[in-house]
């Protein structure tokens, strides 16, 4: 049984394999760039290289994305393609995923802030990819945790699934290319961004935030 299910497997990989190389190519398969991290070949896994496959039918490598790796790249080109032009900016395209609060407004006054209940299944693959960023040391990994700590951990992984869809839909729009900043790098730029919050708002109570003598370089 076990070998029959084997074989089932293999032929559903080469069915697979086939319809890759029928889609049309954009980018050289040669033009992709070294894995951001090596994987120890799974168990089951196809025989051809779903990393290639996916880079020369979309042009960019979704898996330079912390949290998507190459599985979760190829079934989100399965499920929204690679023309993006279906939506018109990334609010549209987060908005489709149900990835955005549908707020419930009576009387001006916001009674709940929430997303919209979905099947889609992009959304479902964004977030277990959101759910993977929970122990990474990159600035999304950063993020991550930073909206689940402020959120809670349902809200702070849908808000982390949104950040992804919003990068990957530049990716595939655009054609841009995705590089980490690394975790220190976001938690200073976090910092400063407060930092300049703060000073605003301090100005325009009429107040000047100074540093403490503590803090102060000598």
């Amino acid at each position: 049984m076990f070998d029959t299910y084997q074989k089932q497997i293999a032929s559903c990989h080469e069915q697979i394999e086939q319809h890759l190389k029928s889609l049309a190519t954009k980018a050289d398969s040669a033009e992709l760039q070294a894995a951001r991290k090596v994987k120890k070949k799974r168990r089951n896994q196809p025989e051809f290289s779903i990393r290639e496959q996916a880079f020369r039918i979309s042009g960019v490598d979704l898996t330079q994305i912390h949290g998507i790796d190459e599985t979760a790249a190829l079934s989100l080109i399965a499920e929204i393609g690679v023309d993006m032009n279906a939506w018109k900016t990334e609010k549209h395209f987060s908005s489709w995923l149900a990835l955005c609060p549908n707020n419930k407004i009576s009387g001006g006054k916001i009674l709940r802030r929430s997303t919209r209940k979905s099947a889609n299944r992009a959304r479902e693959i964004l977030q277990l990819c959101a759910q993977s960023l929970l122990n990474s040391h990159s600035a999304l990994g950063a993020y991550c945790r930073r909206m689940c700590g402020r959120l809670g951990k349902p809200k702070g992984i849908v808000a982390a699934a949104h950040k992804l869809a919003v990068l990957v839909y530049r990716m595939l729009k655009f054609g841009h290319h995705y590089t980490d900043i690394g975790q220190e790098r976001y938690e200073q730029q976090y910092q400063q961004r407060l930092l300049k919050r703060l000073a605003r708002k301090a100005h325009e109570l009429g107040f000047q935030l100074v540093p403490s003598p503590e803090n102060q370089v000598p």
